[in-house]
């Protein structure tokens, strides 16, 4: 099964267009976690994990996919990079989808091994090695096509995904995606253009390509401008909740059947146990409950508009 449709299968299933982003930073954690483990990168490892899986367990049956950001587990070394395996091994296990957002770009050899990392595999004489095994890989593509190409051949080979970025949430994105070039276009309108014809190979079922992007919820009119260059191309939505992205501005990225596109969420889905909205009800013993009811509630608010 293509991973487009491993995806789409799942939010249909769960009748949910969100993935929670698992972005664990120590300070962040609940107290009655980290209290058990000593504070060193080792303690900080089975801290995160823990969390993790909690928040794995409470929302497995709701949220169809994770997105685990690579950086908040390298900065914890080689101890973090062993709860990134874990939490990737452990929400596959609970049958979500898995994304690892780590928008790598680069060229050649260092492109196909960044590739084998996350879809693919790693020849060790005459074994071939899985190592993160994800679904999907986030990608920079302003290297140009010959750094988005191994992935493309992996997803194919593999049955795997990528979401390469176009339009991203952050305030600076325009400073370079938003120039115009020679032709009149935005950077960011000739990247999602390449995007849609990178993916015209891998469309499944439902018409959209394994080859996704990454479309801010930030920028509404960028994102309906989007998806109506790049009709067959997936978004993953970044800038729900904390950045400030509205579930209105956020339907401009779905299609009349209300696919193509999943909203992701990390923050104010972790943290729930510490918002307004929750922490009188759950105390923070209870984080994993309080963030099962804020995926409900987000849940119920996106399909109110898409």
């Amino acid at each position: 099964m293509k991973a487009i449709d491993k995806l789409i299968e799942k939010i249909k299933q769960t009748n949910n267009p969100t993935v929670i982003g698992l972005d664990p930073r120590y300070e962040m954690l609940p107290k009655c976690v980290t209290s058990k483990y000593s504070q060193d990168l080792e303690g900080v490892a089975k801290a995160i994990i823990e969390f993790n899986r909690n928040l794995i367990d409470y929302t497995c049956d709701i949220i169809p996919a994770v997105k685990v950001q690579i950086a908040f587990y390298e900065m914890y070394g080689i101890p973090g990079m062993e709860a990134f395996k874990e939490t990737c091994r452990y929400a596959k296990e609970k049958g979500m989808v898995v994304m690892a957002d780590s928008k790598r770009g680069d060229i050649g050899s260092t492109a196909q091994g960044y590739s084998n990392a996350f879809l693919g595999k790693t020849v060790i004489g005459e074994k071939e090695e899985s190592i993160y095994d994800v679904d999907f890989v986030t990608v920079n593509p302003y290297m140009g096509t010959d750094c988005v190409k191994p992935f493309i051949e992996d997803c194919k080979k593999y049955d795997k995904g990528i979401f390469v970025l176009v339009k991203t949430s952050n305030p600076s994105s325009g400073e370079l995606q938003d120039l115009k070039l020679e032709n009149g276009k935005e950077i960011y309108s000739q990247v999602a253009e390449l995007v849609e014809k990178w993916g015209e190979e891998l469309r499944g079922k439902d018409g959209y390509s394994s080859v996704a992007a990454v479309v801010g919820a930030t920028y509404p009119s960028q994102l309906e401008q989007i998806r109506k260059l790049a009709p067959h191309t997936y978004f993953l939505i970044p800038g729900y909740g904390a950045q400030g992205g509205k579930a209105s501005d956020i339907a401009l990225g779905f299609d009349k059947n209300g696919l193509g596109g999943i909203v992701n969420a990390s923050r104010s889905l972790m943290c729930a146990y510490r918002s307004d909205k929750w922490n009188n009800q759950y105390t923070e013993e209870n984080y994993a409950k309080a963030t099962r009811a804020e995926a409900l509630r987000m849940k119920e608010e996106l399909n109110q508009v898409i």
